[in-house]
């Protein structure tokens, strides 16, 4: 159990100030307070353990999936544990659409919104800046991931906010964009334009029965996960067909390289997996996870290429 103390923030538009060992906050599970659209926001952040940096600290934007919460989505990644061994900083907000025992997000072109529904393209842009100035963060090297449906909500995300996020990282829930409404077996390309090449690693198991893999299921998922990835390859103007391993018995790995910038486009296919993250050793109950891959080290390995 994390110990949790309260971070009062006010967000002001003046630089960032220069980090150093006696302005940081001190490591542990912590809460921050966003102010977004006259409203107060507690979000759950976690600072690694070890001295104080004298020099920015990369940030990991980790989204719950529905019906969850920040909270939620920190135990259930087992992210503190790789935070700590990689040195970066864990935000984890939560979504202010009320779904079951949590939230979900409001993730744009996808469903309809209750009235008065929090812009969540608008929050995180908040979360990411307030992150920076209060933690010490390196607005260069920030990253993303997301469960389910915060990884639907990341990759709208990424689709809009390209100049925010240096990589993103969604489990069991990339997106190109929202279905086409005329061909839902297809992403809509006018949803998705990034400003920039995004590089993108992700990871989801064939046997996921929430987000299927092959498509289908919600009308906010519809196409399938590898032309979910081929697409972000387009956009990131990767040249040659993807290669293709084996990376353990149940696990490959498909990639698109020779992309701008950099910006390379990896999928880990679980072939026994389920609706889960890789490595966590929580059972959520929707299917196998693998032990075969860790999705927190293989994308801090991922993440530590890219920058803004």
């Amino acid at each position: 159990m994390y110990a949790v103390t309260a971070l009062s923030l006010a967000l002001t538009t003046a630089a960032p100030a220069a980090a150093g060992p006696g302005t940081c906050p001190r490591p542990g599970g912590q809460t921050m307070t966003v102010g977004y659209g006259g409203r107060e926001y507690p979000v759950t952040v976690y600072v690694p353990a070890g001295d104080r940096p004298a020099t920015r600290r990369p940030i990991v934007l980790n989204l719950h999936g529905s019906q969850s919460t920040g909270g939620d989505q920190l135990h259930y990644s087992d992210m503190a544990a790789a935070a700590d061994a990689g040195g970066y900083l864990v935000v984890a907000p939560t979504a202010a659409i009320p779904a079951g025992d949590g939230f979900s997000w409001n993730v744009p072109g996808v469903g309809s919104p209750p009235p008065g529904a929090r812009d969540d393209v608008g929050f995180l842009d908040r979360v990411i800046t307030t992150a920076v100035r209060a933690l010490c963060g390196d607005p260069a090297r920030v990253y993303g991931t997301g469960y389910s449906g915060g990884g639907r909500m990341l990759s709208a995300y990424a689709c809009r906010r390209a100049d925010r996020l240096a990589a993103i990282a969604p489990v069991a829930g990339l997106r190109a964009g929202r279905p086409d409404p005329q061909d839902s077996t297809r992403p809509d390309p006018a949803s998705c334009e990034p400003s920039r090449p995004v590089p993108v690693i992700t990871f989801h198991g064939l046997q996921d029965a929430t987000n299927p893999y092959a498509g289908g299921g919600s009308p906010y998922w519809g196409y399938p996960v590898p032309l979910a990835q081929q697409r972000w390859a387009r956009l990131n103007g990767c040249r040659g067909a993807a290669t293709e391993s084996a990376v353990s018995p149940h696990v490959t790995r498909t990639a698109y390289r020779h992309c701008r910038t950099g910006a390379e486009v990896t999928l880990y296919t679980i072939a026994d997996g389920g609706h889960t993250w890789p490595g966590t050793p929580i059972d959520n109950g929707n299917g196998t996870v693998t032990h075969e891959i860790s999705a927190n080290a293989l994308m801090w390995q991922f993440f530590q290429h890219h920058r803004l």
